[in-house]
Formats: structure tokens, C-alpha cells, sequence
């Protein structure tokens, strides 16, 4: 796994807020859109991206354009005091069953911290908390995690995946490169651009 110290933090933090509030709008800001998918071409600034749906997406990125890496982690990775965020699945008692857990670098710690709607899967949720307690389960390890207005206790399988954010380069975005846009904006004509794109390493596809 690739050391978090070269992260820049304010790179960071601005992306953990478009992570968990990228599809929130007001009246001052235009309307933004969740892309998950696959890169197919790329034409100067604008990607031709094969989404998660089936559907094929033209996005403009800007000159500025901050490419974030997204690599494999390990349950090792998590301990008690660590911040991260979990995708998952609430269950009948209560519990939440991980989708998929993303690791925050201690830079980011409190970052939209909370528990919300998430749109991974229809009725999915998002905690960004702090690990409070980890413990083995029998059908994996269970995680006790504590945000500001309470906890969770999470359920993570064994072929959970789990990542954590690195610094990217614009290099990166390729054909072929799976990938997530948390906020891209749609402007007055329709088009979508945006200033950040997560770019999953090694292959694999952003889980969040």
C-alpha cells in the first residue's frame, strides 16, 4: 500500500467533502453528478467514460484537474483510532454489512463525519467515523465505529474490498482506467465538467 505522508491535505480534505456531499445542491451551486465507470477514450480535456449503467459519458476535466489514486488496503490497515469510511448495507439488527471501506489519511480525520444516504446500491448508506473497537466475527470482522451523533457496528466479509485514497497524477487518466467522479458539474449547456477523478490502481475499480 502506498504511504499516505505524500498526500497533500488540502487536496484531500476538498476531496472527502465532494465524496460524501457531492450530491448535495443549493441555489448557489449548479447541479453536480455521481459517475462511476470505465474510461473508453480520451480527447485532449474530454473523457469518454463507459458508466456503471451501461451509458456512455462525455466529461470535460479542467486544466487543474486533481487525480486522486484509490489503492488496494488490507484489514491490517484498520485499527482502533483510525478514520474511515464505510459504504454498506444496513441489516435487520441493526448492524451495517460493508460494500466496500475506505481508509482516510490521518491529514483528513473528521472529515464529513456522519452517517448518510449513500447510492452505491439502492438503500445503501455512508459513515465516515473513527474506529473504536475491531473484533472477529464469525462471518468476518466486526468493526465499532463512533461519529459525533453516534456509532455503527460494521459487519466487514472477507472479500470486503477495502482502499485508501494516494496522491494521482493527470497521467493517469487513460483508456481503460476504472474510475469515480464524485461531483461533476452540469453546466447551463448540459455538458459535465469536473476537477477531480478518483483513478483506481492496479486495475481495480473505485469501490465507494
Amino acid at each position: 500500500m502506498p504511504k499516505v505522508s505524500s498526500l497533500v491535505p488540502r487536496v484531500l480534505a476538498s476531496l472527502a467533502l465532494v465524496t460524501v456531499l457531492g450530491s448535495v445542491t443549493s441555489a448557489q451551486q449548479p447541479p453536480t453528478v455521481r459517475i462511476r465507470g470505465t474510461i473508453e477514450s480520451v480527447d485532449g480535456s474530454m473523457l469518454t467514460i463507459k458508466s456503471r449503467d451501461g451509458a456512455d459519458v462525455k466529461v470535460r476535466v479542467t486544466d487543474d484537474v486533481t487525480v486522486i489514486g484509490v489503492a488496494k488496503s488490507s484489514m491490517a490497515e484498520i485499527k482502533p483510532n483510525s478514520y474511515i469510511g464505510v459504504s454498506a448495507m444496513p441489516e435487520p439488527d441493526g448492524t451495517q454489512k460493508a460494500l466496500a471501506i475506505h481508509i482516510f489519511p490521518e491529514a483528513m480525520r473528521g472529515a464529513a463525519e456522519g452517517f448518510r444516504p449513500w447510492d452505491l446500491r439502492a438503500g445503501s448508506t455512508m459513515t465516515n467515523a473513527t474506529v473504536a473497537q475491531t473484533v472477529a466475527g464469525t462471518d468476518g470482522q466486526n468493526i465499532m465505529v463512533k461519529y459525533k451523533d453516534g456509532e455503527k457496528k460494521v459487519v466487514v466479509a472477507p472479500e470486503t474490498p477495502i482502499v485508501a485514497f494516494v496522491s494521482g497524477d493527470k497521467s493517469e487518466l487513460k483508456a481503460g482506467a476504472k474510475i469515480i467522479i464524485f461531483g461533476a458539474i452540469k453546466k447551463d449547456d448540459g455538458t459535465l465538467e469536473a476537477n477531480r477523478v478518483g483513478v483506481g490502481r492496479d486495475g481495480i475499480a473505485p469501490p465507494m
